[in-house]
C-alpha cells in the first residue's frame, strides 16, 4: 500500500514538473503561429489596397454612346452641266464611232474617231501638267477646237428634286481615358458609323449621281467616324496629356485631337459641355493629328481662364522632290483664348490659319473614284468670338443661348487646280480661271435651347454664311452637308426627351429621343468648298460644275440615342 502511495506521488511529482513545460511550448507555439497570421493578414490588407489602388475603376474609366437616326431629305436643284458626265460621254461616244467604224470596215471613219481619241488623250495629259493661273490661259487659248468639240458631248443636267424618304444610319463609339501616371492622361475614342445597307458612303454623297457638296462626296482622314461609311471600328481620338508642367497649370497634349463637335453644338447634341480641349464649331470640326499648349491661371475676376496655342497637320505630302513641283504639307495653326469657363458664362476668342491648303482631300469617292492632293493653293486665315451662357429658373426651367461670329480671309497663291478645270483658292470657275486675289467672307450663328424640369428640351438655332464665306467643319453632325459653312441661311428646331431612368454605367449615362428640322435656303454655290469662286443661285443656269448646285434643302430627322 505504502509502495502504490509511493508511486502515484512520483507520478504525480514529475507530472508537476512535465506539464507546465509542455504547456509553455504550446503556448510559445501559438503564440508564434499568431504572430505569423497577423503578419499574413496585414500583407492581405496591403495587398487589397494596392490591388484596389490599381483596379480597373481607378485608372481607367469606359463610357461611349450609340445612336439610331432615321433621316427624310429632300432638295431641289438648278440645271448645270455635269462636268465628270461630259468627259464620260465623250470619252465613250469616241471609242464606240472608232469600233463602230472599224466592225463596218469604214477606214475613213475609223481614222476620223482615232485622231479625235488621240487628241482627247493628249487633251487630258496636257490639262493634268496645268499648274498655274498663266498656264491655264495659255492651255485654253491653244486648245479652243478641242473646248468647242467637247462642247457637243455636254451633259446638261435640267434642275430636279433629289430625295431620300427613308436613311437609316447606326452611329456606336467607345471613350477610354486612363491615367497613365500622376499627371500623365490618356484618352481615346474609336467609332463606327454607317447607312443600313451600305458599306461606303454613296448614300450620303448622291447615289452615283453628281454629288452635292464637297464636304459629303466621300469620307477622307478629318471626316472619318463623323460621316457615314462602312462597319470598321476606327479611332476618332487618340492623345496623351501632360499635366502640372513644372507644378504650373500648364499643359501639353499631342495626337489625334478632339476637334470635333465643340462648342455649342454640344447643345443641340445633347452631349456634355465640352473641356479645354474643344474648339468653336463654327470655325473647326475636323479631326485634326496635332498638338496643343496650354495654361490655365487663376484669376479671381476670370474664372475659369485660359489659353492655348494648337497645331495640326490636315495633309502629310511625303518625300519632297528636287523637281520643285512637289505638294507641301497642309497645316494649322491657331490661338484661343478662353477669358471665362463657368457653368453660367462661357467666352471665347479664336484665330487660326491654314497653311498650304490642298486641293482635294485623299479619299475614294463613289463618283470622282480616287482623288488626292494635286496642289496647294494658299493662305486661310479665320477670326472668331462667341459665347454660351445658361440662365437658370428662367420660368419653370432653364435657359441656354450661344451667338458666334466669324470672318475667314483667304490668301491665294498662283496655282490653279488641274482636277477642278483650273479652279484656285476661293477663285474661278470650270474652264474659267481667275486671277488669285484674296476673299474676305463672315458667318453669324445664334441659337437658345429651353431645359424643362420634365427632361424635354426645346431647341431653336440659325445661322448664315456670306457669299466667300468658308469654314473648315466637314466632320459636322449634318447630313446634306456642314451647316455652319453654308452660304446662305439655315434655320434649325429640334426637341430631346430624356427619358427618367436611374443612371448604372455612370453619372452622366442618359437615353434620350430627338426630332428636329433644318431648312437650308442656299444664296451662293460652293458651301463647304474652297475650290472655285462662288456663283449666286439665280444667276446658275447651265454652267459647267462639278457638283449639282442646290437651290434649296429640307432634313427631317429622329434619333434615338444611348450615352453610357
Amino acid at each position: 500500500m505504502k509502495k502504490r502511495v509511493l508511486q502515484l506521488a512520483t507520478v504525480m511529482l514529475v507530472g508537476g514538473m512535465v506539464f507546465p513545460a509542455i504547456s509553455r511550448a504550446s503556448e510559445d507555439e501559438i503564440q508564434k503561429k499568431i504572430d505569423k497570421l497577423t503578419q499574413e493578414v496585414e500583407e492581405l490588407k496591403n495587398s487589397l489596397k494596392n490591388t484596389k489602388t490599381k483596379s480597373l475603376g481607378n485608372w481607367l474609366t469606359i463610357g461611349g454612346d450609340y445612336r439610331f437616326r432615321y433621316d427624310y431629305l429632300k432638295g431641289e436643284t438648278k440645271p448645270f452641266t455635269d462636268v465628270s458626265a461630259t468627259f464620260a460621254k465623250a470619252q465613250n461616244s469616241m471609242q464606240q464611232g472608232y469600233f463602230s467604224a472599224v466592225a463596218a470596215g469604214d477606214t475613213a471613219q475609223a481614222q476620223f474617231w482615232a485622231g479625235n481619241i488621240a487628241g482627247m488623250t493628249a487633251f487630258s495629259q496636257q490639262m493634268t501638267a496645268v499648274k498655274t493661273f498663266s498656264q491655264a490661259q495659255a492651255f485654253l487659248g491653244a486648245n479652243q477646237q478641242m473646248l468647242g468639240g467637247l462642247s457637243n458631248f455636254a451633259v446638261q443636267v435640267p434642275a430636279y428634286e433629289p430625295e431620300n424618304k427613308s436613311l437609316y444610319t447606326n452611329r456606336f463609339g467607345i471613350d477610354l481615358h486612363a491615367k497613365a501616371t500622376e499627371n500623365v492622361t490618356v484618352n481615346a475614342r474609336l467609332a463606327m458609323y454607317k447607312v443600313f445597307g451600305s458599306q461606303n458612303d454613296s448614300s450620303v454623297a448622291s447615289e452615283g449621281n453628281a454629288p452635292y457638296f464637297a464636304d459629303r462626296v466621300g469620307v477622307f482622314d478629318g471626316t472619318i467616324g463623323h460621316v457615314p461609311s462602312n462597319s470598321y471600328l476606327d479611332v476618332d481620338r487618340a492623345y496623351a496629356t501632360l499635366a502640372n508642367i513644372a507644378d504650373q497649370p500648364l499643359w501639353f497634349s499631342v495626337g489625334r485631337r478632339p476637334s470635333t463637335n465643340g462648342a455649342p453644338s454640344n447643345l443641340k447634341l445633347n452631349n456634355e459641355r465640352p473641356g479645354n480641349g474643344g474648339t468653336p464649331s463654327l470655325l473647326v470640326d475636323y479631326a485634326f493629328d496635332g498638338m496643343t499648349i496650354g495654361y490655365a491661371p487663376d484669376i479671381d475676376a476670370l474664372p475659369g481662364a485660359y489659353a492655348k496655342i494648337c497645331y495640326g497637320r490636315g495633309f502629310e505630302s511625303g518625300y519632297e522632290y528636287t523637281s520643285g513641283n512637289s505638294l507641301e504639307d497642309t497645316d494649322m495653326v491657331g490661338i484661343a483664348v478662353i477669358p471665362i469657363d463657368t457653368d453660367p458664362l462661357r467666352i471665347w476668342l479664336q484665330w487660326n490659319r491654314g497653311i498650304n491648303i490642298f486641293d482635294f482631300p485623299t479619299m475614294d469617292s463613289t463618283y470622282f473614284g480616287n482623288t488626292a492632293p494635286k496642289t496647294n493653293l494658299g493662305d486661310i486665315d479665320w477670326y472668331g468670338a462667341g459665347f454660351m451662357s445658361t440662365l437658370k429658373k428662367v420660368g419653370p426651367g432653364n435657359l441656354n443661348i450661344f451667338s458666334d461670329f466669324a470672318l475667314s480671309e483667304t490668301h491665294p497663291n498662283d496655282n490653279v487646280s488641274s482636277q477642278a478645270g483650273f479652279q484656285g483658292l476661293m477663285t474661278g470657275g470650270f474652264f474659267d480661271p481667275e486671277a488669285p486675289t484674296d476673299k474676305t467672307g463672315w458667318a453669324v450663328s445664334a441659337g437658345l435651347r429651353y431645359d424643362l424640369p420634365t427632361k424635354t428640351k426645346l431647341g431653336l438655332e440659325y445661322n448664315h454664311g456670306s457669299k466667300n464665306w468658308i469654314t473648315f467643319a466637314p466632320a459636322a453632325d449634318d447630313m446634306w452637308t456642314s451647316k455652319v459653312g453654308t452660304r446662305g441661311n439655315v434655320y434649325e428646331a429640334y426637341v430631346i426627351q430624356e427619358l427618367n431612368l436611374k443612371p448604372v454605367s455612370s453619372y452622366f449615362s442618359k437615353v434620350f429621343f430627338r426630332l428636329g428640322y433644318q431648312y437650308y435656303d442656299f444664296e451662293y454655290t460652293g458651301s463647304n468648298n474652297w475650290v472655285g469662286a462662288p456663283v449666286e443661285i439665280g444667276d446658275v443656269n447651265g454652267q459647267m460644275m462639278l457638283m449639282a448646285p442646290v437651290k434649296e434643302a429640307h432634313n427631317l430627322y429622329a434619333t434615338f440615342e444611348v450615352k453610357f
